[in-house]
């Protein structure tokens, strides 16, 4: 699997999502909002992997246009996404 990090970097999102994701980042605080987005996982990387995951979803739904898509939920998301990986840069 190749570094998390590189994989956030080649996300290629609108402009005003990634804006707002980290806008949001100040925000983020893991142990309310990670529990609510995604079953917590042991390790970061797979943390990060189901993240990953649950945005891609959501993109594609965005992309077909789909009436379930939820931008506030792709906001969230992507804020998990960029405090994650700020976090773990923290820690390393």
């Amino acid at each position: 699997m190749p570094d998390f990090r590189t994989r956030l970097a080649e996300l290629r999102r609108p402009r005003l999502l990634i804006r707002a994701a980290r806008f949001g980042q100040s925000h983020y605080r893991r142990e309310r909002d990670l529990r609510r987005l995604i079953e917590i996982p042991a390790s970061p990387e797979l943390t990060f992997s189901r993240l990953l995951h649950e945005e891609g979803k959501l993109e594609a739904n965005r992309q077909r246009g789909d009436a379930a898509y939820s931008v506030a939920q792709h906001i969230e998301i992507l804020i998990a996404l960029l405090a994650e990986s700020k976090l773990s840069r923290q820690g390393a």
